[in-house]
């Protein structure tokens, strides 16, 4: 019985670990460039980028200029790139540990708003405690029920900020069909008041022709 609760409370707190891994999103404006740190403690580990452009600064910006995303290792090398799009999804196998840089560049004269999501996996309790034949195939299952929660909450937050971006993008288009039929309406007034006032100027004339 005390075996079983020691067991009970083991695993309790390796799920406990298992959920603390290191993870960053974060949603930004940017002008012309923003660089972003990571520090990764392990090589082999790999980490899980994701990115969508929200939204520009003025409702009137509905081209598909993207945003260049360049990550780089702690020596400065580049190790992935990501260039001209609105939105995209990768991952890495770590090199080098250390401080990784990520940095956006914006080529578009406005202003655009960012979600940006950095994930690092690593099992550490899983390295550390492998050698215990009796627990590896609870490791194990922990290390891939970890790796599938992680994965749903990164498909959800990217499906989110891509919700968003929809979302945005409708707001403005409805925005600009409601402003074009105003315009439309006022031009259509417009000419209907310059055609009556033509044609009553041509009556005019004649009527004054005539009297003559």
């Amino acid at each position: 019985m005390e075996l079983l609760s020691w067991r009970t409370v083991c695993l309790l707190v390796l799920c406990t670990v298992a959920m603390l891994r290191p993870a960053a999103a974060i949603r930004f404006v940017i002008d012309r460039e923003e660089c972003f740190s990571h520090n990764v403690e392990y090589e082999g580990d790999t980490v899980h980028v994701s990115f969508v452009v929200i939204k520009a600064d003025t409702p009137w910006h509905y081209s598909e200029d993207g945003v260049d995303l360049v990550v780089k290792d702690p020596n400065g090398a580049q190790v992935r790139d990501s260039r001209d799009k609105t939105s995209d999804k990768f991952e890495f196998i770590v090199q080098k540990r250390g401080v990784h840089r990520f940095c956006f560049t914006n080529k578009s004269p406005y202003h655009e708003t960012v979600d940006f999501d950095v994930h690092v996996g690593h099992f550490s309790y899983f390295d550390q405690h492998a050698k215990d034949e009796h627990f590896a195939p609870l490791f194990e299952q922990i290390a891939k029920l970890d790796e599938a929660l992680y994965n749903i909450q990164f498909e959800q937050h990217w499906l989110e900020a891509q919700t968003d971006r929809q979302a945005i993008l409708n707001e403005n288009m409805s925005r600009r069909a409601v402003h074009k039929a105003l315009l439309e309406s006022a031009a259509l007034i417009a000419a209907s008041v310059i055609q009556v006032y033509l044609l009553r100027r041509l009556f005019e004339r004649k009527l004054g022709t005539s009297r003559v």
